[in-house]
């Protein structure tokens, strides 16, 4: 099978895309309860995100985000 430049540009991208997730842990410090989250978005001096574990959406004026591996996220979200 013969892939066009184009097509093969498209799938190079697309590959890339998939290895490039990004998985924070975001801690309340008040009650030091972890959530875990694949986008953070921030507004306001708050930040709003859906947990992996819950399907919730939560929102925080206070709180610590750290980037974590995948392998943590999937420890973090395992039921």
């Amino acid at each position: 099978m013969k892939l066009s430049t184009t097509k093969r540009l498209v799938v190079l991208a697309a590959v890339l895309l998939a290895g490039c997730a990004s998985y924070y842990r975001v801690t309340d410090p008040g009650s030091g309860r972890a959530y875990y989250t694949e986008k953070v978005e921030r507004k306001n001096g708050t930040i709003m995100f859906r947990d992996a574990a819950t399907g919730a959406e939560v929102t925080m004026t206070s709180s610590v985000v750290l980037e974590v591996s995948s392998e943590e996220f999937k420890k973090g979200t395992a039921k």
